[in-house]
């Protein structure tokens, strides 16, 4: 069923949190639920004007830009695309910014088979925000902290820190093995590859990307070591791989873990992966002063530490 909620022409004012932005991606985003062809096909009739002007999907905005946008049949958006509105505990927030301590199990965002994740349920719950982007990812089981721009000045400018290697990433995780070096690089190229089933996956191969990760020991057990990982490079699941690779699989890991030794941690209490995104360094976009955010262990990984220190 559709409702016509766009009756009538709509003349949009371009704002900072716009400026910059393509014509087509800004119109998908102001016209939810409107299907990309049509929105090409209002393009190339004409129908869509910057200043009055005819564009193509390339024109990029400009503060300022007057954009007439025609009446669209908008589809009925179905009560199965309802997201919740949630805020999640927020480690620092500006005008620029605003740094989440995301919890495992939620996706960063919606796809594959997930109808949203963080950034929608804030969208969700920040209706006035003109603008909220995630400015890097975190894995779905992988808590910590999470960088979003709330100006598209300030994600450009992080997106081009990290680029330049001028972000500083660290993690904590617990490993299944006994860590002997106090800090070591790890180098292995990285490929990605999609399985029969559709999943997607990681594996080293000479000819992956490069990659690069340090670890340093934070405590060894007897059977196990907690680690500091800094990523020199941020590729897809890079320190999961890295560590399965060279024979100490993250507990907890049901990607590339030990299956047989997670089954057990089950049963001890260990649920989840333990991976945390536990700091963040960078400058910010827009005062040039050094930023270093961090978030606590969870309770649910804390406490297993705890019992490994009382000689589980």
């Amino acid at each position: 069923m559709n409702d016509l909620r766009k009756e009538s022409v709509t003349l949009v004012e371009i704002d900072e949190g716009s400026a910059g932005q393509r014509i087509d991606n800004f119109l998908a985003k102001h016209l939810k639920g409107v299907p990309k062809s049509h929105i090409y096909r209002i393009l190339r009739s004409g129908e869509v004007r910057v200043n009055k002007g005819r564009v193509d999907q390339t024109c990029r905005l400009q503060l300022g830009d007057l954009v007439r946008i025609p009446p669209v049949r908008v589809a009925e958006q179905e009560q199965r695309d309802y997201v919740p509105a949630l805020e999640f505990p927020i480690l620092y927030e500006d005008d620029a910014l605003l740094i989440v301590d995301k919890p495992a199990g939620v996706a960063v965002h919606g796809g594959s088979g997930v109808s949203f994740g963080v950034i929608e349920q804030l969208r969700s719950a920040r209706p006035q925000a003109k603008f909220l982007e995630l400015v890097h990812r975190l894995d779905r089981e992988t808590s910590g902290v999470l960088l979003l721009a709330k100006k598209r000045s300030a994600l450009t400018a992080l997106h081009e820190q990290m680029r330049d290697g001028k972000t500083d990433k660290r993690y904590l995780t617990l490993v299944l093995g006994q860590w002997k070096n106090a800090k070591q690089h790890v180098k292995l190229p990285l490929h990605k590859f999609t399985r029969p089933d559709g999943e997607r996956r990681v594996m080293v191969r000479e000819d992956g990307q490069e990659s690069h990760t340090v670890f340093a020991l934070q405590k060894a057990w007897a059977s196990y070591s907690l680690l500091e990982a800094q990523l020199k490079t941020g590729r897809t699941h890079q320190i999961r791989v890295h560590l399965s690779h060279i024979g100490f699989p993250i507990a907890g890991d049901d990607k590339y873990g030990d299956f047989p030794r997670n089954k057990e941690l089950m049963k001890q209490g260990l649920k989840r992966m333990f991976l945390h995104a536990h700091a963040i360094a960078f400058t910010h976009p827009l005062t040039g002063e050094t930023l270093r955010v961090t978030a606590p262990l969870p309770r649910e990984l804390q406490k297993f530490v705890d019992k490994l220190d009382a000689g589980m």
